[in-house]
């Protein structure tokens, strides 16, 4: 193995300190004869913890060691895996250095482990190339991952020429990106990612946009300005604004998983995190996805200052926001900053003009080309949403009129009328043992 690592080209970058090379240093003591029995064994224990660790977050199966494998080919970002992304299969000197690469991960793949288990009389690699993993919640592993690794590593083992597996890790990259920015739907500022600031999400919701009842005409204003994004036209910021519970958010998170296949990722930040956001667009300026900035919740109280990062980066700095960056923020307030009536009087005990403190708050707002409003629903409205939402649920059988009876009820006792309202009546009803 240790030959066969010490020939890697494009994909030396994996690091010395991986599963990948400390077993193939180990086995190169192995076959030097230059060790002690214990000490190599617990160097072997020791890698295979780690690779069912690896394996436990990303929820892999069967093969552990050709999960693994195909693991590394599509989280390692060297130019040629971001070039592929790009542009898939290319011609250019650099594929032949790949494809030795790839003819490398082949015969790791196919690498006999038996010689050494019956030496040091183990046999943890027979146990994990045959791997049955313990049922798990997609709650505790990263499912978008697992499940884009597991179908590589299956291609991988059926290849029988050279030229198929470079078509199919080059269609891979192409088709689902490198690394975790490629693998992953969303993302939160993290420093703790070997230099990077950004740390993947791997739970998102499923929320699609016909689950948010109403708001047709809203819904169809984020639809335009993000499909123009996807597609590379022009697209504007959005801000979402107006009554708490009507399903801004909402709104939003199914934008991502409606647009994912084709592009969109989404960065989650908030307000105390604005000082880093031109570290952010550093890292993604040049990736080849489409990224949304989410702020939830935006609103600035009279001595918070985090608004003017946030104005430099959408528009007034001296580097212009790149191409593949949108921001779409959510706020119960239409000028997110709180304003005083005195910031509509030039008279002031405190500062001289006043007007120029409002204008000042005000261009924050002016920088979303795009403003959408969710408001309050009617009575019928709310009662629209609460049938409807429940007709999803075979297990529901008021009628209509019990429905919304119960739901009057309800809404009068927790919070008003609301689309938040009427989906926790309908989870109300359904935690209920008979309804």
């Amino acid at each position: 193995m240790y030959r066969l690592t010490s020939k890697l080209i494009v994909y030396r970058n994996i690091g010395k300190g991986s599963i990948l090379f400390r077993l193939s240093e180990i086995c190169q003591q192995f076959v030097s004869g230059e060790y002690r029995k214990e000490d190599i064994v617990t160097e072997i224990y020791t890698e295979i913890n780690r690779l069912l660790d690896i394996s436990t977050r990303y929820g892999f199966d069967r093969n552990l060691w050709h999960n693994y494998l195909a693991f590394l080919l599509a989280m390692t970002e060297n130019p040629f895996s971001l070039v592929s992304e790009k542009v898939g299969a290319n011609e250019g000197t650099v594929n032949e250095f790949a494809k030795n690469d790839f003819a490398i991960f082949k015969k790791l793949f196919d690498y006999d482990f038996s010689e050494m288990e019956k030496e040091l009389d183990i046999q943890c690699f027979s146990i994990i190339t045959n791997y049955k993993a313990v049922v798990k919640s997609e709650q505790i592993f990263n499912k978008s991952v697992s499940e884009k690794v597991q179908k590589l590593s299956s291609l991988i083992e059926k290849v029988e020429s050279e030229e198929e597996l470079y078509r199919i890790i080059t269609r891979f990259y192409k088709e689902y990106g490198v690394g975790k920015i490629g693998l992953n739907k969303a993302f939160r500022i993290s420093e703790q990612e070997g230099g990077s600031i950004l740390s993947p999400i791997t739970t998102t919701g499923d929320m699609t946009l016909d689950d948010l009842v109403g708001y047709e005409l809203q819904k169809e204003k984020l639809i335009a300005n993000t499909e123009a994004f996807v597609e590379g036209r022009k697209a504007n910021n959005v801000l979402l604004f107006g009554d708490a519970g009507t399903g801004k958010s909402t709104s939003i998170k199914a934008i991502l998983n409606q647009y994912y296949s084709r592009g969109l990722r989404m960065i989650e930040i908030y307000k105390h995190e604005f000082k880093n956001l031109s570290k952010v667009i550093s890292e993604i300026k040049n990736r080849n996805y489409r990224f949304v900035i989410y702020m939830d919740d935006l609103s600035f109280e009279e001595f918070e200052i985090e608004y003017k990062y946030l104005k430099a980066v959408i528009e007034g700095g001296l580097e212009t926001k790149p191409e593949n960056v949108l921001i779409y923020a959510t706020s119960n307030r239409r000028h997110l900053i709180r304003e005083t009536w005195s910031d509509r009087s030039d008279m002031s005990q405190d500062e001289l003009h006043r007007s120029d403190t409002m204008q000042e708050k005000l261009s924050l707002v002016a920088r979303f080309g795009v403003t959408i409003g969710y408001y309050k629903p009617s009575q019928k409205e709310y009662f629209h949403i609460v049938t409807t939402l429940a007709r999803r649920y075979p297990e529901i059988t008021l009628s209509e009129e019990e429905l919304c009876a119960e739901a009057n009820k309800w809404e009068m006792s927790h919070g008003g009328i609301s689309g938040r309202t009427a989906q926790q009546f309908i989870t109300y009803l359904l935690g209920k043992k008979a309804v």
